[in-house]
């Protein structure tokens, strides 16, 4: 059976783990047979702007966690720091960005040399631009990239960039203005907006199609 089929997940599992500003709540879904024994790779998925009451439980967020673990990842979703449970408060990505590695670090000695998947929806996509230039990565999925608003940086050519035709928080416009001095194609939901209302469906193809 191919890689793209979906399967089970294990039950979530909510750890504490250390960051320089203190704990971090994450969760950890491992998926379940046939990928008990080989495990494909560690997908660490970022959520949107705390300060806007972005989480990781945000349905962007665990749209993307279910779609990795179906294709054999470990979804990892932390709470940036001062979010639920996490100690410390918002560093406008400067913090948060540390809070990523700390959490990359701790999954690669838990589980050990995986490959690596980073992924963010809005603010979230911005600091994986960040993260990606001091972690070796296999793939970058962003969705919704917060470009206006925090200065995102230059991506690999090979980066899945999703985007919302009606996107009110962060214009199409300017996510192609972002994008086109890089030659980095988008892909566009038709009809989508920030938080793709009744295109999650669409989103999760997208991600499950790409990385098959």
């Amino acid at each position: 059976m191919s890689a793209a089929t979906p399967r089970a997940a294990s039950k979530a599992e909510c750890v504490m783990i250390a960051g320089l500003a203190g704990a971090l709540e994450t969760d950890i879904h491992e998926p379940g047979a046939p990928f008990d024994v080989k495990r494909r790779g560690i997908a660490l998925i970022a959520h949107p702007n705390p300060v806007q009451g972005g989480t990781k439980d945000n349905k962007v967020v665990t749209t993307l966690a279910k779609s990795l673990v179906a294709l054999g990842y470990i979804a990892v979703r932390p709470n940036f720091r001062g979010v639920g449970a996490s100690e410390g408060s918002f560093d406008h990505g400067n913090g948060e960005t540390e809070d990523l590695l700390a959490v990359a670090a701790w999954a690669a000695d838990r589980y050990g040399p995986l490959p690596v998947l980073l992924a963010g929806f809005s603010f979230g996509a911005f600091v994986q631009t960040r993260v990606i230039k001091r972690l070796s990565a296999e793939r970058l999925i962003l969705v919704g990239p917060a470009v206006n608003r925090f200065p995102a940086e230059s991506v690999p050519a090979d980066t899945l960039v999703i985007h919302g035709e009606y996107d009110d928080v962060v214009p199409l416009a300017d996510v192609l203005n972002w994008a086109r001095p890089q030659d980095l194609p988008l892909v566009v939901v038709p009809g989508g907006e920030h938080f793709f209302h009744g295109r999650l469906h669409l989103l999760a193809n997208l991600v499950r199609r790409h990385c098959a």
